[in-house]
């Protein structure tokens, strides 16, 4: 647990009751200092039957990643700002119904994606419009409005409509072009499905797929939200999807990169895929409702 985290500190108490109340022990240990959750995860998961992390989705990847290739189960506790990662699995926000949620689930294996220096995503990096929204969201503004801070920042930087050139190298083969975002995408779906980034986006495929988006007027940028709402992936000049194993991003001038809404420097970056090493767990899907 993350006790800096925007909702750990709180949350932990209502964690631990939902353990208890379904007869299972669960240990606590609060990091104090980045790098502690993955180091503690790694030494001391064997004793245990499942790992679960309360945070930030920094505290999330760090333990994640931490234990990518060891088959150890990992839920995701929503304590963070965004909790990108447990949205992105389908987890409820309330503590109480994420335990259960968790608890009562499934069990998925999920390609990450590995950069250069051996940091791990499970959602998706980039540079462009995510990133200028991490970087310009202001800590208070998180701390009063959540996910919503992310969401005044975002619809800042796209109506800017910030350009820049991009070279995207894709298993060997260069893609050149003008960018307002580029996504190394390996979750299709965000906000619990509201958009899709792209066809065929699978997290257990094997392979990640580079997004870029190209608008070059407010028009062009309205259409490309709407086909992503709309799940429209018909041939258009402003949107570009390349899957593949390894890839590089090399931006003039360099940009800042995310990766899974942490900061990760200026490009360029490397990425190449970890197929399904991490086991996630996962509220199970809800039953389609029967016909008639």
């Amino acid at each position: 647990m993350n006790p800096a985290s925007r909702r750990g500190a709180r949350g932990v108490a209502i964690a631990l009751e939902a353990f208890r109340a379904r007869g299972i022990t669960c240990d606590v240990l609060r990091t104090e200092r980045p790098g502690h959750g993955g180091a503690a995860a790694v030494e001391r998961a064997p004793q245990y039957d499942a790992v679960f992390t309360l945070g930030g989705d920094g505290t999330a990847m760090e333990v994640v990643g931490a234990l990518a290739g060891t088959r150890k189960p990992v839920g995701i506790l929503p304590g963070g700002t965004g909790n990108l990662i447990a949205r992105t699995l389908g987890v409820p926000l309330g503590m109480k119904r994420a335990v259960a949620a968790l608890l009562d689930g499934e069990l998925r294996e999920v390609d990450l994606g590995r950069l250069a220096d051996g940091r791990r995503f499970a959602f998706a990096a980039g540079v462009g419009i995510d990133a200028a929204m991490i970087e310009r969201t202001p800590a208070t503004l998180k701390r009063r409005l959540g996910v919503w801070a992310y969401v005044l920042s975002a619809s800042r930087a796209v109506l800017r409509r910030e350009r820049f050139a991009v070279r995207v190298t894709v298993d060997g083969a260069m893609h050149e072009r003008e960018a307002s975002a580029v996504m190394v995408a390996n979750f299709g779906a965000v906000l619990n499905a509201l958009i899709t980034l792209g066809p065929g986006i699978r997290h257990d495929d094997g392979v990640l797929d580079v997004c870029v988006f190209s608008p070059r007027t407010f028009l062009d940028a309205v259409r490309v939200m709407w086909r992503l709402w709309r799940k429209d992936f018909r041939p258009d000049p402003c949107m570009l999807y390349l899957p593949g194993r390894e890839m590089r991003v090399e931006c003039h001038p360099p940009r800042l990169a995310q990766a899974d809404g942490e900061l990760i420097g200026p490009t360029p970056f490397d990425v190449r895929v970890e197929p399904r090493a991490a086991h996630l767990l996962a509220p199970r899907p809800r039953a389609a409702p029967a016909p008639g």
